[in-house]
């Protein structure tokens, strides 16, 4: 059975991939029953959407592979924190865990700037699980970042 960590290793795979059309390199896989249930990388950039976050694409992706906006039963891996519009969408999909990289100081609301995969108030609240890979998962985004900077 694949651990969290092979997880968030395919979750970097679609990261890497994402850099190719100019997009900020973050994955994202659903898994359900040790299985891949759907997948995406960063796509704003290519698709000029704003709400083109991998998790967001992965998501949509899962709800169609299950006939179903109810996604129980799902681990969603993200190699980034997720921001508050990607933490909502897991809470309000029903996601039972989330499982992140990197933490985010800038725009995560999975602990860092806000808790809403946490939040009591909320009908849904995932167990959350963050800082696997957090190291592999931190260079990815700091060399694409570091490349923009001295190329730019």
């Amino acid at each position: 059975m694949p651990t969290d960590e092979d997880w968030l290793r395919r979750a970097l795979e679609l990261a890497r991939a994402s850099e190719v059309h100019g997009d900020v390199p973050i994955g994202c896989v659903v898994v359900r029953a040790g299985e891949e249930v759907a997948s995406a990388g960063n796509e704003r950039e290519l698709r000029r959407d704003p709400t083109a976050h991998a998790e967001i694409l992965a998501l949509r992706r899962a709800a169609d592979a299950a006939a179903s906006w109810r996604l129980e039963g799902c681990t969603l891996y993200v190699t980034l924190e997720p921001c508050a519009m990607c933490a909502g969408a897991m809470v309000l999909a029903r996601v039972d865990r989330v499982v992140f990289g990197a933490a985010d100081p800038k725009a995560g609301f999975a602990g860092s700037l806000g808790n809403i995969v946490r939040d009591p108030r909320l009908n849904h609240t995932p167990e959350l699980v963050g800082g696997v890979l957090e190291d592999d998962c931190g260079k990815v985004l700091r060399a694409f970042f570091r490349e923009r900077r001295l190329s730019g």
